[in-house]
């Protein structure tokens, strides 16, 4: 799909990519209100905490694209790209969306949830290094890499299925513990949506977020082109930038529309799933397994892990609500770390 939209977009004039920007960045917002509002329609009619919702529902929507390109990459030989893309969109989600949801409005905190998600989050990125690390003669790993082997791909989908099972446990559990107060309140002002219908909406708003990207990114690249704009800030920016864009406008719209919780989750959602689901289908379908390369070992798993462990001391030292201080300090980690592959 990717590579007829960059076709086309070829052959257009600057006048018509600039008028295909506007509407996909129109396009684009409008999906991202109806995914968040219908998500939110969603958790008060299941009596789920829009944190719940963010962190499954949401986030598979905005990865499930993700995931189909990396399969195919790896279908194709190129499973590299799937871990490359998926360590780059923890990284980017947790610092540089997070910090900037934060600083928009300080974000609210549901302490179980987010402990409970929060350490699967930490953990499901710590397990990926420990699995990529050779311990037979573990000093090569900076010079020469390592194979990721296939059958650990099917371990991470078995840990996905795992996930998503305690995933709708915990959701039911939460159901049963919800407030009544909202559920009544809710019901008054929202019984004639049928769930049928919200769930239609809420499809269709991921489906616009999503089309919207896949179609503003090739355009915005081309225009960058013609603009004469240097390819090495071309792919530092709107091809690192594009695969976190679903992601980035969901959760500034669940923020900017006082849904702070919905951002969390979404964001911790898709960490876990870039790594169980996009990493662990690239790496199943990889007939040979994934090369990690030495600059994984020294630059980007230790970013990886410093960024999700400033952001699980956060959760930890903030009782109520990420303040937008800590917002500062996410984005500070992802401009320091991205200063820091430059060089």
């Amino acid at each position: 799909m990717e590579h007829l939209i960059t076709s086309i977009v070829m052959k257009l004039s600057l006048p018509f990519l600039f008028t295909i920007i506007a509407i996909s960045l129109y396009t684009l917002s409008k999906g991202a209100d109806m995914l968040v509002t219908e998500a939110v329609v969603l958790s008060e009619k299941l009596g789920i905490p829009k944190m719940i919702i963010g962190a499954t529902i949401v986030s598979l929507g905005t990865t499930l694209p993700e995931t189909a390109v990396s399969v195919v990459a790896a279908v194709a030989g190129d499973a590299s790209l799937a871990l490359g893309n998926a360590v780059g969109s923890i990284i980017c989600d947790t610092g540089l969306i997070l910090g900037i949801a934060t600083l928009i409005s300080p974000l609210p905190l549901q302490k179980e949830i987010v402990n409970r998600h929060g350490w699967i989050q930490f953990g499901a990125g710590v397990l990926l290094v420990l699995v990529s690390i050779p311990y037979s003669n573990i000093g090569i790993i900076f010079t020469k890499g390592h194979y990721l082997p296939r059958f650990i791909g099917f371990i991470f989908v078995g840990l996905l299925v795992v996930y998503i099972y305690l995933s709708m446990k915990w959701a039911k559990d939460s159901q049963n513990n919800y407030l009544e107060d909202e559920l009544e309140e809710f019901e008054h002002k929202e019984h004639s949506k049928s769930q049928f219908l919200v769930i239609i909406k809420f499809v269709m708003g991921i489906a616009l977020v999503i089309l919207s990207s896949k179609i503003l990114i090739p355009t915005v690249k081309e225009t960058a082109l013609r603009l004469n704009v240097p390819d090495s800030v071309i792919a530092a920016t709107l091809v690192a930038f594009g695969t976190s864009l679903p992601e980035l406008v969901t959760s500034i719209t669940a923020v900017l529309k006082g849904h702070g919780e919905l951002a969390v989750g979404n964001i911790i959602g898709a960490d876990i799933l870039n790594v169980l689901f996009v990493i662990g289908t690239s790496v199943s379908f990889a007939k040979t397994g994934v090369f990690v390369e030495p600059k994984f070992f020294k630059l980007y798993f230790p970013a990886m892990l410093f960024i999700l462990a400033v952001f699980r001391v956060g959760t930890i030292l903030y009782k109520k609500e990420l303040k937008r201080l800590f917002g500062f300090i996410l984005l500070g980690t992802y401009i320091l770390i991205s200063a820091i592959s430059y060089i």
